[in-house]
């Protein structure tokens, strides 16, 4: 079982930024890959951003491409979303999760393959 924490949201104006950060307890953080979600029209959570086990790749949805950098630090095991130029249609919870074992990041991996999900940290972007 792996227990990950984000933490980091807030309220800004459009145009701000935020960096929300996820912690996870695992010792063998470099095993997962790891997922940015957030709730998108019709659907629960979709993944925006994704980092590779070791941080050799990324992914990202095309709505917060060019504004949102995923990065990961393996020692200290941390996930890290920097999300500049934010918008109010950023206003989101956003969910920070792991997969295990799986270490790419592409577009349409299944959410069902991430197995250890937080509770959450709330975005506000005002116009």
């Amino acid at each position: 079982q792996v227990e990950v924490v984000e933490s980091g949201g807030g309220s800004v104006q459009a145009g701000g930024s935020l960096r929300l950060s996820c912690k996870a307890s695992t010792s063998h953080f470099d095993d997962y890959s790891m997922g940015w979600f957030r709730p998108s029209p019709g659907k629960e959570r979709v993944l925006i951003a994704c980092a590779t086990c070791v941080s050799d790749g990324t992914w990202y949805v095309d709505s917060v491409k060019g504004r949102f950098t995923v990065s990961r630090n393996n020692v200290a095991k941390i996930l890290y979303l920097q999300m500049n130029n934010l918008k109010p249609e950023d206003t989101a919870m956003y969910y920070c999760a792991a997969r295990y074992r799986s270490c790419q990041c592409y577009s349409g991996i299944p959410i069902s393959d991430f197995i250890y999900w937080g509770q959450g940290t709330q975005v506000t972007v005002s116009p």
